[in-house]
């Protein structure tokens, strides 16, 4: 079968790539002997033997014996990928190469569906890409492009892109599954079903819905939603036309870090779970955390469910062309348009510590304790025993309304094939644009709870040595009181993209010379305001139970200055390029180099600093406050034959970020640079398939606000990250495990607390005891690990509690799934 080089399901990256449009639906059978076809991040479809880029794929049955529980999960199987998934369903950190977790989210890799990123800024303030991101049924395959041409093929993603790609309906198929947990509450239901509906014309349709309790013991039903998509496309001579939806209506806890007991030294720290409060299994959201109240973003009364979590809504809807025509010329075009909005509530501890210090911290020395909720409400509570560890924590809700995230994209390119007397080459060059808005409002709320696991944590008042309640219903004040009160904001800011690129790429028989660039220019435009930066006075007095008295925590009610916003109204530009050269010494090995630059505009993670000007809106010293620039060096070889590959890879980064310190404001600069090795290889000999990965990295702090951690290591970068899979499939039954694991890290720059280094195995079982039936095991963390990815504090504190998150203990998932 000659392949045609078309671009399916939006496969390619911001512009440049293409894919045999029956290579979706067949991703794992070539992946399996090494010939699948790389459509991320190259300017034309290719071997990946022959491609100069690092790429890495996971095709759908992989997905489907990975049963991962979140995306963030799923990427933690990519080589190079750092991938915190403790936090649930989204809200991942995600990092790549060294470059630096700075910020939350994923600042340098960009989270694609179709070719088309999901939000324009992988790292937006409480509303990360991957929170608008579920892989179900409906992913035929992921590939991830680290380093190299990701700069140029996708706008502010220079570290990696890494794309899910869905299924189009080629072959008729597919399934329905049932899901239940067996050691935790969980129910789920995916099908996917596609199939052609006449020569020229496919569909697929695939979602899932879920509900339960989840990995977690919060007390409630804290997940609760699904999502389902669709396309369809007709071909025709010449070309095809595709059109596409989504919807995602879903609701999941979002886990931040919990109070643990840390002995020993910085250097050799002892984790150890706080009595009846284990770090895998619990957490501090519960069923009698009452609705958080608060003036909303237009200053009026509001009350808000703790237990709404990160809550995101997506309707999305692409269509996408190409058309031949003639002479080697192919116009392509993807547009789709995604109307983002959700909310993220969660409870954050400011500090944790025995109640009566606790107590005495919020109404003076010799505070009582009284129960606001829960079975004892209203009863006196004994200091050293409360919660059965004589513990409270401060917390703060971080309640933001994400009242919209709606996202633009279109992507335009002209692509030109041709020979010439010593080979081929492919020249492309488009023009790519997003709009990308950000409409946010941050409501946080303080109060002070017990440390309990079990789903069983309760609100707490506190009286002052006068008998006088100084808290409200477990409320200490009706804004960030522990925090000083910052932090009530409101955003609503447009930022425009706008991308020309090109690329081309030279075949001389086994040698392989590309280059691309690309130019990013854009504005940004709205307003912000806030009451901690100089924009009002912030905090004043509101009536909340409307008895005609202002309570002390009433007093401490923040007010967004509505009547003072900020201008936002400004303009940015870099540019970006990458070369790279592929030599296949035979036709089982290659060489590869590449240098490139990109850069990454950091968008609303510059705003209410001293990098916009809070009085005309502008970049006061240019736009170097708003764009971090990364420039990356790797060469490697690729070597795959029969059922073995092996792919090494030498990297090099250096990244060059603008920082913003919020305790004072400051504006700062900082320098990291890493370099490392990627290994990643895979084995099969008949029914036995083993792949294994490992990155090594050695990062630095090289320039920074606190002169005292230059020289030392990023914050929660590890030296060595691996991962492993063996499955052996007999036909009747498939059986396999996987390994994800990392040695030990620092939890902050200074470098002083470790993060202790660990292994997570997860195992799967499928039987098939009759044609179209299959019965599935999965096991997440097998053994029921504790594992820390990231820790607030830099130093084990006086009274040894320190604020660590945790990836979540075992859960065994039951299935049964048919096929059709």
């Amino acid at each position: 079968m000659k392949l045609r080089y078309a671009l399916c399901a939006g496969a390619a990256l911001s512009g440049l790539a293409a894919t045999p449009a029956f290579a979706q639906d067949n991703a794992d059978t070539a992946e399996a002997q090494g010939e699948e076809i790389i459509v991320t991040a190259v300017a034309r479809g290719q071997n990946r033997i022959e491609s100069s880029v690092s790429v890495s794929t996971i095709g759908a049955a992989a997905i489907a014996n990975l049963a991962a529980p979140s995306a963030a999960d799923l990427i933690r199987q990519i080589p190079g990928i750092r991938s915190e998934a403790s936090g649930g369903e989204g809200n991942a950190n995600i990092a790549v190469r060294g470059l630096p977790v700075s910020t939350g989210g994923a600042r340098y890799i960009q989270l694609q569906e179709d070719g088309l990123p999901i939000l324009e800024f992988g790292d937006i303030i409480f509303g990360n890409a991957d929170n608008f991101l579920r892989a179900d049924r409906s992913v035929a395959r992921v590939e991830a492009v680290r380093g190299g041409s990701a700069s140029t093929f996708a706008s502010n993603a220079p570290g990696a892109v890494i794309n899910f790609i869905s299924k189009t309906g080629e072959r008729e198929g597919g399934a329905i599954q049932g899901s239940v947990g067996l050691d935790f509450e969980s129910y789920r239901l995916d099908f996917d079903y596609g199939a052609p509906l006449g020569e020229d014309l496919t569909f697929h349709v695939g979602g899932f819905y879920r509900t339960g309790e989840g990995p977690r013991d919060i007390g409630y039903n804290g997940y609760d939603g699904g999502q389902i998509k669709a396309n369809i496309t007709k071909t025709f001579d010449g070309g095809y036309i595709r059109l596409s939806a989504k919807y995602l209506d879903d609701k999941t806890p979002t886990i931040l870090p919990q109070p643990v007991r840390v002995s020993g030294t910085n250097g050799s720290p002892n984790y150890q779970a706080i009595a009846g409060f284990d770090p895998r299994r619990d957490s501090l959201y519960s069923p009698y955390l009452t609705p958080a109240v608060s003036l909303d973003g237009n200053n009026n009364p509001a009350s808000f469910d703790f237990r709404d979590g990160l809550s995101v809504k997506s309707l999305a809807f692409g269509i996408e062309s190409e058309i031949d025509v003639g002479s080697g010329w192919t116009l392509t075009n993807r547009f789709r348009f995604a109307d983002n909005s959700g909310s993220f509530q969660s409870p954050f501890p400011a500090g944790a510590d025995t109640a009566q210090n606790v107590a005495n911290g919020i109404g003076g020395a010799g505070s009582s304790i009284v129960f606001a909720t829960g079975p004892n409400a209203g009863q006196v509570a004994n200091a050293a025993n409360i919660g059965g560890n004589g513990l409270l924590a401060n917390v703060v809700v971080f309640n933001t309304r994400l009242n919209s995230l709606d996202n633009i994209t279109n992507d335009f390119r002209v692509n030109k094939e041709f020979a010439f007397g010593g080979g081929t080459a492919n020249f492309t060059t488009g023009f790519y644009l997003s709009r990308q808005t950000i409409d946010t409002d941050w409501l946080w709320t303080s109060h002070v709870q017990t440390v309990q696991g079990d789903g069983q944590a309760v609100l707490v008042n506190i009286r002052n040595a006068g008998g006088q309640t100084v808290t409200q219903n477990g409320t200490v004040g009706f804004g960030a009181s522990f925090f000083g009160n910052c932090c009530r904001r409101n955003y609503d800011v447009d930022y425009s993209t706008y991308a020309p690129f090109a690329s081309l790429s030279v075949n001389l028989d086994r040698l392989t010379l590309d280059g691309s660039m690309r130019y990013d220019y854009g504005d940004a435009s709205g307003t912000i305001t806030g009451a901690d930066t100089g924009f009002g006075t912030g905090v004043g007095s509101f009536d909340f139970d409307r008895n005609n008295a202002i309570s002390p925590a009433e007093a401490q009610t923040s007010i967004l200055p509505l009547g003072n916003a900020r201008p936002v109204n400004y303009s940015f530009d870099y540019f970006s390029f990458s070369l790279g050269a592929n030599y296949l010494l035979s036709d089982d090995l290659g060489l590869f180099a590449r240098y490139s630059q990109g850069g990454r505009h950091t968008a609303d993670r510059s705003l209410f600093s001293p990098a916009v000007s809070t009085t005309t809106g502008g970049l006061p010293g240019g736009d170097a406050g708003v764009v971090a620039r990364v420039n990356q060096l790797e060469a490697g070889l690729k070597y795959q034959s029969g059922g073995a590959s092996l792919y090494a890879t030498g990297f090099y980064a250096k990244t060059k970020e603008t920082n913003v310190e919020l305790a004072p404001i400051e504006l700062f600069d900082s320098t990291y640079e890493a370099f490392g090795i990627e290994l990643e290889g895979a084995y099969r000999t008949g029914p036995f398939t083993l792949s294994a990965a490992a990155t090594w990295t050695d990062a630095e702090i090289q320039d920074a606000l606190d002169a005292t951690t230059i020289g030392n290591t990023p914050r929660r970068q590890a030296d060595l990250v691996y991962q492993a899979t063996a499955q052996y499939d007999a036909g009747m039954f498939t059986a396999g495990a996987n390994v994800v694991g990392t040695t030990d890290s620092f939890a902050q720059d200074n470098n002083q607390l470790k993060l202790p280094a660990f292994t997570q195995v997860n195992a799967f079982l499928a039987v098939r005891p009759i044609e179209r039936v299959e019965i599935g095991l999965n096991a997440t963390n097998l053994f029921n690990t504790v594992g820390f990815t990231e820790a607030e504090e830099g130093s084990i504190p006086a009274n040894g509690i320190v604020r660590a998150r945790s990836i979540a203990g075992r859960t065994v998932l039951a299935s049964v799934r048919f096929d059709f």
